[in-house]
């Protein structure tokens, strides 16, 4: 479990293909902190550490993963978002993000804003729980956001400095692909109303 609060956009620094399999191997400030079967959030998807060298760790993303994220379309030198798991002691700053992607977005339009910047994303949606609220949470990149122009098949955000800045948000232009999550606490809702409604 993930709270949406980034750590550290870091780089990419090797990919290696096996099979369906992607190896990923990072280069972050924490890495020396990292233990084997430690779960990372990586641009929202929750993959575990698999080998550990001091300044670089690896992970593992499968077939099944690289085709519902963004994932595969990783080059050396891309930064993604990170975040290590939530411990129960923490603070909830953002909101909860399980690390389970449910299916992509592309960016159609990034706008300046004095001083801040709106993103404007669009997604298939492909089920009622896969929605967006007015005002909701969303996680995008794994980075806990607040829905704003919300419509069917369509959402914005707006972005202030410090997370531009931080995360990969500084990267996405018109065409970015990037990782939605929606809202737990809302999908669960969701399902609830549909089966009490008899379309389950």
């Amino acid at each position: 479990m993930f709270s949406g609060i980034v750590e550290e956009a870091a780089p990419v620094v090797d990919l290696k293909k096996e099979g369906g399999n992607l190896h990923i191997t990072m280069e972050c400030s924490f890495a020396n902190e990292l233990k084997i079967d430690q779960s990372i959030s990586h641009n929202g998807v929750c993959l575990t550490v698999v080998k550990t060298t001091g300044k670089t760790y690896t992970v593992t993303a499968i077939k099944e993963t690289l085709e519902k994220s963004n994932l595969g379309l990783l080059k050396t030198g891309d930064k993604v978002n990170l975040e290590r798991s939530l411990r129960i002691d923490s603070l909830l700053d953002g909101h909860l993000v399980q690390g389970h992607v449910d299916q992509t977005a592309t960016c159609t339009d990034v706008r300046e804003a004095d001083g801040s910047w709106y993103f404007s994303f669009e997604y298939e949606p492909s089920s009622d729980e896969f929605i967006t609220v007015e005002k909701g949470s969303i996680s995008i990149n794994g980075i806990s956001m607040t829905v704003v122009n919300s419509k069917e098949g369509s959402f914005e955000v707006a972005v202030i400095p410090f997370t531009y800045e931080v995360t990969n948000f500084h990267q996405i232009k018109p065409g970015t692909v990037v990782n939605l999550e929606f809202d737990v606490i809302g999908k669960y809702i969701a399902k609830i109303v549909k089966q009490q409604l008899g379309k389950e």
